[in-house]
Parts: C-alpha cells; structure tokens; sequence
C-alpha cells in the first residue's frame, strides 16, 4: 500500500467533504441543519470516494480496495476528532460522544468504504474479462 497516496487521497476527500457538509448547514432548506449536512455527505461521498478511489489505483493497481476503505476510513475518523469536531461541533454543544455515537456517522462510514470496496471489486473484475 503506498501510503502517502492514500493519507493524500483521504485527506482530499475528507476536506472537500467538510466544505459540502459546511454549506449545506448554512443553506435555508431545512429546519434540520445537521439532517441536511449528513444528506448532502451522503449522495457526495458516492462520486468522492468513487473518484479518490480511481485516483489512488492509477499508480498502486496492486493494493487492495478494503485496504484502501480502511486507510482512508482511519483518516476521516482522525480529521474529524482532531479538527470537524472541536471546530464545528463543540461550539454548539455537540460532544465527541454525540458525533461518534451518531447513527449517521456510522452509516456515512458504512457507505464510504462501501464505495471504495466496489470500486475495487469492479476495477479488478473488468480487468479479469480482458485478461
């Protein structure tokens, strides 16, 4: 696994994440600011992780995509205790705690590794058919 790679994927994905999440709070659509960021951290994490993926197998063809789900999974997880939490969150009286135990979190979690994992098994399906 290269991993300067990965940590420079991961941290791209995290920081672009956070300004959508960012955004989407600020917008007047919804009573539920916090619903609406997870929302737009949903649909965004699909093409995001779907493109760092592609990214990072264009020089290291040989890792492998759970792997990869992981390392970059460990490095939002780290941004986000280190940084998204004591900036955002904090301040409005929302605790470790309460961001780490959210449902949502864990279910943003599930589907960002997700999507690195079937990035992974299609990339090295498609190359078994023209093998």
């Amino acid at each position: 696994m290269y991993y300067t790679r990965a940590i420079r994927t991961g941290v791209t994905i995290w920081m672009i994440g956070v300004t959508l999440f960012t955004i989407a709070t600020l917008l007047p659509i919804s009573n539920d600011y916090e619903m609406q960021g997870d929302l737009t951290l949903a649909v965004s994490f699909i093409p995001l992780a779907w493109f760092g993926s592609r990214y990072y197998f264009k020089s290291e063809p040989q890792s492998k995509g759970y792997q990869l789900a992981l390392a970059l999974a460990i490095i939002a997880v780290v941004l986000d205790a280190m940084i998204t939490v004591p900036l955002f969150f904090l301040p409005h009286g929302i605790g470790y705690a309460d961001f780490f135990g959210a449902p949502g979190f864990w279910f943003l979690m599930v589907e960002y590794t997700g999507v690195v994992i079937l990035y992974d098994y299609l990339r090295r399906r498609r190359e078994l058919k023209h093998a």
